[in-house]
């Protein structure tokens, strides 16, 4: 049995950042329509201003961030 965990680049800071790939918050890209992850740091900076335009704010899973195990990826 092993762990897994991805490393990337947030979309919204540009750092680099290691994620659970199942569960990371993400947003579609408007220039490639794909999705890509987003950081906590991110995650806590948006939130006020999504709530103030009323809408829901970001609530990342609770492994979000931590590695997840292997049975778990498709």
């Amino acid at each position: 049995m092993g762990y897994a965990f991805c490393t990337s680049e947030c979309f919204g800071c540009h750092r680099i950042f290691s994620y659970n790939p199942m569960r990371v918050p993400s947003i579609t890209s408007p220039y490639t329509n794909t999705r890509e992850p987003i950081c906590r740091e991110c995650v806590e900076r948006v939130n006020p201003l999504r709530i103030k335009n009323n809408l829901p704010p970001i609530v990342p899973h609770p492994d979000a961030y931590e590695p997840c195990n292997e049975s778990e990826l498709p």
